[in-house]
């Protein structure tokens, strides 16, 4: 499965690799003309790095339950997580394999 870019997505419940988690942040906010390469995986998601806003914020936690169900609520996720792509990654990939079971 694809998306319209031709990122790869991985399968729900699946494992996904940081540049197709990228991709799917790339996707979910309509980044034009951005690659996953493009997207330095320390660097900031706010701010001087890659400059997202709370809006931005808001778009990505509602992707993530759309694409792979995972419900995250404001008081579940801690602004750490969102400190970078590899941040923001490892914790969507822990809160997917503690949801479905896979983990603990």
């Amino acid at each position: 499965c694809q998306d319209p870019r031709g990122y790869p997505f991985p399968k729900v419940g699946s494992k996904m690799t940081l540049d197709e988690f990228k991709g799917f942040i790339i996707e979910t906010l309509n980044l034009e003309e951005m690659t996953p390469e493009m997207i330095d995986d320390d660097a900031p998601l706010f701010g001087d790095g890659l400059g997202l806003d709370s809006v931005d914020a808001l778009e990505l936690v509602v992707g993530l339950e759309k694409r792979f169900g995972v419900a995250i609520r404001s008081k579940e996720i801690d602004r750490s997580a969102f400190a970078s792509a590899k941040a923001f990654h490892a914790y969507v990939e822990t809160e997917v394999a503690t949801r479905s079971g896979t983990v603990g």
